[in-house]
């Protein structure tokens, strides 16, 4: 398995690494697409595909009497995302997870908001994970997608070759999936860096 392979699903040395230098770099596509996450102060948020656990880090923070989740399938991410949020583990705030998005482990209708950053690309069975996240969602809760890549670009294509199994999804594909799984006021943002984020509600 090459080290890239490590952002699908970090396993072993390699994937501590990858998990840690996630962390820092995908903080400014993170910051970005928060501005987009409206939810008040004491909201129950799921951030699916946590990795490293800084934006769950963030999250807790945008919702300083709220409840953060986490969920995501490598044993490497969950372990690295429960050490950087131990205080609000302690606190009984934050709980993080492994397991898949598209497995039933949540009761239906308990979150405010669900986010996924840099993580779709990876998910088998996109309109199904979609499917998964509104059920768990309030009526009016929002669904957040950010990525770093957009598909806009040549430069995109690049990291599908070099890792396996991953997708770059267009603005369009994301919202006729989200349509479908029944998803309303779709709304699409980019900026001039490619950077793209999908919100939509329940």
């Amino acid at each position: 398995m090459s080290f890239w392979e490590n952002t699908r699903k970090p396993v072993g040395l390699g994937g501590k690494l990858m998990v840690s230098l996630m962390n820092l770099g995908h903080s400014p596509v993170a910051w970005w697409g928060l501005r987009f996450l409206n939810v008040a102060p004491d909201a129950k948020v799921l951030d699916c595909g946590c990795g490293g656990g800084a934006n769950i880090k963030r999250l807790l923070k945008k919702c300083p009497q709220g409840i953060v989740k986490g969920i995501d399938y490598s044993p490497v991410s969950v372990e690295k995302s429960q050490r950087v949020n131990a205080d609000a583990i302690a606190k009984g705030r934050c709980t993080i997870l492994q397991g898949s998005v598209a497995k039933r482990i949540f009761a239906e209708g308990w979150f405010d908001a669900v986010t996924a950053f840099e993580t779709v690309y990876f998910w088998p069975e996109l309109p199904q994970c979609f499917h998964e996240i509104h059920r768990m969602l309030k009526p009016g809760g929002m669904f957040l997608i950010c990525n770093e890549s957009s598909g806009d670009t040549d430069k995109d294509e690049k990291w599908t070759k070099i890792i396996d199994g991953m997708t770059i999804y267009k603005d369009v594909e994301l919202k006729a999936d989200l349509e479908q799984a029944g998803f309303r006021d779709v709304q699409i943002h980019k900026n001039k860096w490619g950077w793209l984020c999908v919100t939509a509600r329940k």
